[in-house]
């Protein structure tokens, strides 16, 4: 790894952490077992709604209670022992999933920025907290443009990052945004709020 992202400058006891200086970005890699890796940028911002912020803090802490609950009831008596079999390997891997989430959820609170709205002058502009209405092939979708984290298309919740909210902002309304991938799409703003 160090021949292949630069030189190492953490490293953290309780899962197999490797800190790695590139020439464009420092990551933070997490190898959970053989099979998952997590890999955090660590100078990125989540750009977080308030709504956004309570939930994140509100699933931390339901998953930081399920964790202390698994330990202390589910832990299968081979956890305690030093023979391996299929039941320890099962509740291991859960845990890894577990505890990769939680410190990817406290990674995000400790870079984190809330999405405040535009000056007056700027609100006729699409960037990220904007409320959009727009038109596809004659039907209307509205769309907010989110960071990240929060994104879930299904609501309607458009990263800034993706294809179609990097098409989106700078955008006015009464303007075109077009996607190419993989097929050509024309978005038409109709309206935009904050």
């Amino acid at each position: 790894l160090q021949d292949l992202a630069g030189s190492l400058f953490i490293s953290r006891s309780k899962k197999f952490w490797i800190g790695c200086h590139c020439s464009i970005a420092i990551f933070s890699i997490r190898i959970n077992d053989i099979n998952t890796i997590t890999v955090m940028d660590v100078n990125k911002i989540y750009y977080l709604t308030k709504e956004g912020l309570e939930n994140l803090k509100n699933d931390l802490q339901q998953a930081r209670e399920l964790r202390k609950a698994k330990l202390g009831k589910e832990a299968p008596a081979a956890f305690y022992s030093e023979e391996l079999n299929s039941e320890f390997v099962s509740f291991r891997d859960e845990m890894d999933v577990l505890d990769a989430k939680i410190d990817e959820m406290e990674h995000v609170l400790k870079n984190y920025e809330i999405i405040k709205p535009p000056l007056a002058s700027e609100r006729d502009t699409i960037g990220l907290g904007a409320k959009v209405k727009v038109e596809i092939d004659g039907a209307t979708d509205d769309f907010t443009i989110v960071g990240t984290w929060e994104a879930n298309p299904a609501l309607g919740l458009i990263s800034d990052e993706s294809p179609v909210g990097k098409a989106l902002l700078g955008k006015k309304a009464g303007e075109m945004a077009t996607l190419n991938s993989p097929i050509k799409i024309a978005y038409k703003i109709k309206k935009i709020t904050y």
